[in-house]
């Protein structure tokens, strides 16, 4: 009978401490429909707390524009920011850009149609979207074998269309897929079934030539295989095409930040500077292609597929993975910083993410298979390392330790934290607690970096003691010599 109240009591008493906890729990776990993590030093998976959370998911079917219903997106291809904070998107499907406000929420103008001086014109698949410095509309539309400008008034100003120079094939049909412009009104234009590069045009509209080829690399193996195998062998071996660019982004200082499909998954974007050299910085690891596993990261296997690429300033920039529905997120020396997102159909994840762009702190998706825009916002862990990056970036690093202090808090085993912190007393000349930092960091390079200037500053600060002691020893040692020599005679006679 005793035994009996004891378990009875046990399992009330399990009950109420499960009822207590298990709230404490959910409280704990990230209030998103995907998984947070990241990397360490030795490339093994970590979580981490969420750097974005979903914000909200727009659909257009209820959205009006001058009293009638605006309609379903259809395929969308492409969103854009304005400088003036509209959001411009290319629905596809439905051969139209649409113009919202700059929260996403009101529909301000569609443009179905247009007239260019000679009739009315419809758009045939506009698949990319961009609007320069000077609040100029360019549209890649794509199956119209043009790029069609607007100026401010949304006014038709002039086709980009039929290129013609020696470097394109006399077969070439010019499709293009998206585009972008920098300060100086140049145009950047990737185009379907292009393989040398980036188009570029010049601000009268004039093909110029091409930017930034992605050099294919063959192995020592290849190249002798390929010598030695019969002409059958060698029409079954892969053909060494080069790789297409998939979206693209311009900074203020007109660098080209260009994502690619890498099959290794080791770099999926590039940073090229006026000439099309890729100048970016991968970081400790050599890897800015996405996931370092990729032998599956949940339940897909395979490298990253970046589609789409935004800069977001103080040299943070953040990729668009397709395969998982993930977006990278890195700063100016290539670290990874975080990522969020997945694939699904809960609010927040995607089925086939196509396009990115960033609106002040929030992050904003368009998935063309759920024909919807998700926005993301920032999350206190995330802003936190947008906040020291930043810091960092323009040379504020002592307010940068309290920053990234503070994500430590949130994440304690956060390397770049460690890192930054690290690198701040570095800067400051705190050598001993730079070296603390960085070993928690796994940053061997600054942590030599501080070590020696450690080290040279013990010798400096000791170098009057180790010199006197070296003094005393070379006296003794010459005094000894006399010594035993003045025995030595002695004892001979």
């Amino acid at each position: 009978m005793k035994k009996s109240k004891l378990i009875k009591f046990i399992f009330a008493a399990a009950a109420v401490l499960l009822v207590a906890i298990v709230p404490s729990l959910y409280a704990m776990a990230a209030p998103v429909p995907y998984v947070c993590y990241n990397y360490d030093y030795r490339e093994n998976l970590v979580y981490t707390p969420a750097a974005y959370e979903p914000d909200r998911a727009i659909t257009t079917d209820q959205m009006e524009y001058n009293g009638e219903k605006v309609g379903t997106l259809n395929n969308p291809g492409d969103l854009c920011k304005a400088p003036d904070g509209r959001v411009f998107v290319a629905d596809t499907g439905n051969n139209r850009i649409i113009i919202f406000d700059d929260q996403i929420t009101k529909v301000l103008g569609i443009i179905n149609s247009f007239n260019d001086g000679k009739k009315e014109q419809k758009f045939k698949t506009p698949s990319g979207v961009c609007v320069s410095s000077i609040g100029y509309l360019y549209v890649a539309d794509t199956k119209g074998k043009r790029i069609v400008v607007f100026d401010n008034n949304l006014d038709f100003v002039k086709y980009i269309e039929n290129p013609t120079s020696e470097v394109l094939e006399e077969s070439f049909v010019f499709n293009p897929l998206k585009v972008s412009v920098d300060y100086a009104e140049r145009v950047y234009c990737i185009a379907d079934n292009q393989f040398e590069g980036i188009m570029v045009f010049d601000t009268d509209g004039q093909f110029t030539g091409f930017y930034g080829t992605i050099e294919v690399k063959i192995s020592n193996w290849d190249k002798f295989w390929k010598r030695i195998a019969s002409k059958a062998e060698r029409s079954k071996q892969r053909l060494y095409i080069p790789t297409t660019f998939t979206g693209m982004d311009i900074d203020s200082a007109g660098f080209v930040y260009a994502s690619n499909i890498d099959s290794d998954g080791k770099q999926g974007v590039r940073r090229l500077n006026p000439k099309g050299e890729d100048v970016i910085k991968k970081g400790e690891n050599g890897n800015v292609g996405g996931d370092l596993r990729t032998d599956g990261v949940g339940t897909y296997a395979g490298a990253s597929q970046f589609v789409d690429v935004v800069y977001r300033d103080n040299g943070i920039y953040s990729c668009l993975d397709r395969k998982r529905g993930r977006i990278f997120t890195y700063d100016h020396e290539g670290n990874l910083l975080y990522i969020f997102g997945g694939l699904g159909t809960q609010e927040g994840t995607f089925q086939m993410p196509s396009a990115i762009e960033s609106l002040g702190d929030r992050i904003v998706i368009l998935d063309s298979n759920r024909n919807s825009i998700f926005i993301f916002k920032e999350t206190e862990y995330g802003n936190l390392i947008n906040e020291a990056v930043a810091l960092r970036y323009d040379g504020d690093e002592k307010l940068a330790v309290d920053v990234w202090k503070r994500v430590l808090e949130l994440d304690e085993n956060n390397e770049l934290a460690n890192t930054g912190i690290g690198k701040a007393y570095l800067t400051a000349g705190d050598y001993k607690q730079a070296m603390k930092y960085l070993r928690l960091g796994m940053n061997r390079t600054y942590y030599s970096i501080a070590f020696r200037r450690y080290r040279n500053n013990i010798l400096k600060q000791n170098i009057g003691y180790i010199l006197t002691v070296l003094l005393v020893l070379i006296i003794a040692f010459v005094v000894w010599r006399k010594v035993k020599g003045k025995k030595g005679v002695k004892k001979n006679a």
